[in-house]
């Protein structure tokens, strides 16, 4: 695909496979160039957060000795979402260093909060993508044998 492409995604989990798929998409894909009636094409680096309650497991437990099960403690969210904004920060950070790497200066990071099965596709349909590029994870030999 050689400079016709005004939008590509790549979607990035801080994963070999997904970071791979950016280096892959860097040296095969070709945006569109700038010209008078068009702006030039850009990679768009999506990376999708869990929320909070999964990235816990759904929820720290009830409170001891007779607690309420289904209260939310605001701190064990907080840390949580601390912790969560630091990977992200990595994540971006990793795939940004590449395209650097690379000499890709047209390039822009989105992140989202949610199901990335389903905001993937609500962000390729909100920037009306002309294409998503994604790793995919190795099941090894063993998995694979026992898939066909």
């Amino acid at each position: 695909m050689a400079g016709k492409l005004r939008c590509v995604v790549v979607a990035v989990d801080g994963g070999e496979e997904s970071m791979s798929a950016l280096k892959w998409a860097l040296q095969n894909l070709r945006l569109r160039s700038q010209s008078d009636d068009a702006e030039p094409g850009s990679f768009v680096i999506l990376h999708v957060q869990s929320p909070p309650s999964i990235a816990a497991g759904l929820n720290p437990g009830a409170i001891p000795f007779g607690g309420p099960a289904d209260v939310e403690v605001p701190a064990f969210t907080a840390a949580i979402e601390a912790h969560q904004k630091r990977i992200t920060e990595a994540i971006i950070a990793h795939a940004l260093q590449i395209c650097a790497e690379k000499n890709i200066a047209n390039v822009k990071t989105q992140v989202v909060i949610g199901d990335p099965k389903d905001m993937i596709c609500d962000v390729i349909a909100n920037l009306n993508a002309d294409l998503l590029v994604m790793g995919c994870r190795d099941s090894g030999a063993i998995k694979r044998a026992g898939k066909g």
